[in-house]
């Protein structure tokens, strides 16, 4: 088994999963990972709100894909922040889970105040009668240092770091039709609070129509090329903040109230107020072929 938030599951976090799993499938056992919710520094740093690269479906999804073949979701608690690294290891590892080998990043830390780190748990580990395996970190990957690429709006490198293009996830829901007039229909996605939406700017990437709860879905399994916007559209004045995705060539999609995934690939320009909507449409049309040599 190997314990951590893995939010985004990051190439970091996928040696550390896929070694786990490894091991499993070495010994016949169940390759288990521990992760959390809330994220633990809702709970230890109260209003800090980390934004998430990854919901937790689309996070046990992710994982489920490396071969893990239980997530075990742990609520994170204060109680549970302030549990010493013996208690958390009893408690959590040994009790609840009956761990017989335990794989975590070697910069691992855990219990309150972060005081145990691998060495602590090597110790525990033989006390309580489980191995331990550290997977040296890669350098340079971490759910932080994705964070602020994705501030910057540099989503290729944050893709870099992740494996894949950085994906949010949200409901399509009518908005105020202006790419629709414009003749670019794009899908307007209301993502969850606390979600990683990359800076303000036009991406190229893809649109998906992804299922939840296994319900079935129009256009399920289908993915277009898709120019990006993030923003509130700078020529029309008083817009909040959205994240619109035109599917490229397409205009007969009917997706109010469907699940969808936005993929980011690259960056194509920062946010411009235009002074006619003949420039805007001009502009647009060469974000599109942008897209379309991008995403080919």
């Amino acid at each position: 088994m190997t314990v951590g938030v893995y939010d985004g599951v990051h190439r970091g976090h996928q040696r550390v999963v896929g070694r786990a799993v490894a091991i499993a499938r070495e010994r016949g056992l169940r390759g288990v990972v521990v992760t959390f919710e809330p994220h633990p520094d809702e709970v230890v740093r109260p209003g800090s709100h980390p934004h998430r690269l990854t919901s937790l479906r689309r996070r046990a999804e992710l994982l489920a894909g490396l071969g893990a073949d239980e997530i075990d979701v742990v609520e994170f608690s204060f109680g549970l922040s302030r549990s010493t690294p013996d208690e958390f290891v009893q408690n959590v590892l040994a009790e609840r889970l009956r761990a017989a080998v335990v794989v975590v990043g070697e910069g691992f830390v855990f219990g309150h105040n972060a005081a145990g780190d691998v060495e602590t748990l090597r110790r525990l580990g033989d006390k309580y009668d489980f191995e331990v395996e550290a997977v040296p970190r890669l350098d340079a990957v971490s759910a932080t240092s994705i964070r602020e690429l994705l501030v910057a709006g540099d989503v290729a490198a944050a893709g870099a770091q992740l494996g894949r293009p950085h994906r949010v996830e949200g409901v399509v829901v009518r908005g105020y039709q202006r790419g629709r007039q414009l003749g670019f229909p794009t899908a307007n996605v209301e993502t969850p609070q606390y979600t990683a939406i990359p800076a303000d700017g036009v991406y190229a990437g893809w649109l998906e129509c992804v299922p939840v709860a296994n319900l079935p879905t129009l256009y399920e399994g289908e993915r277009w090329p898709a120019a990006i916007s993030v923003g509130t559209n700078p020529t029309f004045e008083g817009v909040p903040r959205t994240v619109e995705a035109y599917a490229l060539d397409r205009d007969d999609l009917e997706l109010y109230g469907a699940h969808v995934a936005v993929e980011f690939a690259a960056r194509l320009r920062g946010n411009t107020r235009f002074d006619s909507i003949e420039a805007l449409i001009a502009q647009i049309h060469d974000d599109v072929e942008a897209t379309r040599r991008l995403t080919s």
